[in-house]
Parts: C-alpha cells; sequence; structure tokens
C-alpha cells in the first residue's frame, strides 16, 4: 500500500482529468488553491468540461505515488513540469 503524505484526509475531493484516470497520463500541472484548499491535477494537456473528474486525494497519491512529494506545497502555488522526469518547477498564482 502506498504511504500517504497530506494532511488533509483522503477522501479530500480534488479535480484532475480523464486523460489522468482514464488513460494513465503523468500528471504534469498541480494547483493549490488559495481560496478554498483545493487541489488540481491535470496531465497538461488541452480541457473541456466533458474531461473534468473529481476524485479523493487519496484515488490520486494511490494512481500517482509520486505526487507524494508535493504534500506541502502551500496554498496558492501551482507546480509545472515538462515530463514525468523533470524536476517540479513552483509559482504563486493570482
Amino acid at each position: 500500500m502506498t504511504e500517504y503524505k497530506f494532511e488533509e484526509n483522503q477522501n479530500t475531493a480534488c479535480l484532475t482529468c480523464g486523460h489522468v484516470l482514464d488513460q494513465n497520463a503523468d500528471i504534469l500541472f498541480v494547483s493549490h488553491d488559495e481560496d478554498d484548499g483545493g487541489w488540481q491535477f491535470l496531465c497538461g494537456d488541452e480541457h473541456t468540461e466533458s474531461d473534468a473528474r473529481v476524485v479523493g486525494l487519496g484515488e490520486i497519491v494511490s494512481l500517482h505515488p509520486e505526487m507524494n512529494y508535493l504534500f506541502e506545497m502551500p496554498l496558492g502555488v501551482c507546480a509545472e513540469r515538462n515530463d514525468s522526469s523533470s524536476e517540479w518547477e513552483f509559482y504563486k498564482y493570482s
């Protein structure tokens, strides 16, 4: 079983895309919303509304254990990478 490092409950709803869930795409963009503390885990591709999925944070970590690396990412910060072997680049969004 994958270790879970986030302080939020594993059932915390977060946003992802069908590419990540249905096609096992790499997660290349993560945001931690400053207003509501919500998380987004996306593939970095173009999306339509029909691509959106709501899942528990624990499911994201189960499918992509490397997301545990971001467990301390502060509110209002995004992280991006070019591919799964690239380093994360962090920035504050407005």
